[in-house]
């Protein structure tokens, strides 16, 4: 596996201190390109309070703040890369996932891309995604993402952008798009005016995306006897 066996110990941000959390389901930010852990923080009052969220900290120092991997346009971006980063940010949950009731993924811009293939690498351990003004990776097959076991589960999706953002490339909103359609339930909303950023409306929808897919279903189970 080797960077998976990882050494890497994230700085992360929680929402609550360790004695709060045990039974709680974990909400993980990932913060976008040149940010940082603080940065997702803010949205934690529009956020259901039901959640621990735990915002993480990307592994490489880069001008101002932090990313996961180069930028697609970049000559030292590879998908092997993406998995080296997403890898390690598994062996982080591994360490923490046993302490919560389920893990939801989260991520901003570069963040999305971080979410979406974390579930994509094992999508049966995953509730659900929100992706806010973000993309997925055209993944070439590399067999970190399991696409087919994602495509057989379907899991839920909500992706949000603004159609005034410029930021993401055409050619990765034209892929995400028909990755979404391919391989999940996604809710897509387009939000008129709102440049590459988040705004209260889009919060407002995603707090009900997150109450409907992995609160209420957690009730679901908890009413339902099994066998």
């Amino acid at each position: 596996m080797g960077m998976s066996e990882t050494s890497w110990n994230p700085t992360v941000l929680w929402s609550r201190p360790e004695s709060e959390r045990a039974g709680t389901p974990l909400l993980v930010l990932f913060h976008g390109y040149l940010s940082n852990e603080q940065d997702l923080m803010g949205l934690a009052p529009l956020l259901p309070p039901e959640f621990t969220l735990a915002s993480v900290r990307a592994p490489q120092a880069l001008g101002p703040g932090f990313t996961w991997f180069p930028l697609m346009q970049e000559a030292d971006f590879s998908v092997e890369k993406v998995a080296a980063s997403v890898g390690d940010v598994w062996a982080w949950l591994d360490t923490v996932k046993g302490n919560h009731s389920s893990v939801t993924l989260l991520g901003f811009s570069m963040g999305m891309a971080v979410a979406t293939s974390a579930l994509r690498h094992r999508p049966a351990e995953v509730a659900a995604v929100v992706g806010l003004s973000g993309f997925a990776i055209p993944a070439g097959g590399h067999p970190f993402f399991d696409d087919e076991a994602t495509a057989a589960l379907r899991p839920p999706v909500f992706w949000g952008r603004g159609d005034a953002d410029f930021v993401i490339a055409p050619d990765k909103v034209v892929f995400t798009h028909q990755w979404l359609d391919g391989h999940a339930e996604a809710i897509k909303v387009e939000y008129p005016g709102m440049q590459h950023n988040i705004n209260q409306e889009e919060m407002e929808h995603v707090s009900a995306f997150l109450r409907e897919h992995v609160l209420d279903k957690r009730k679901d189970k908890a009413a339902t006897p099994t066998g």
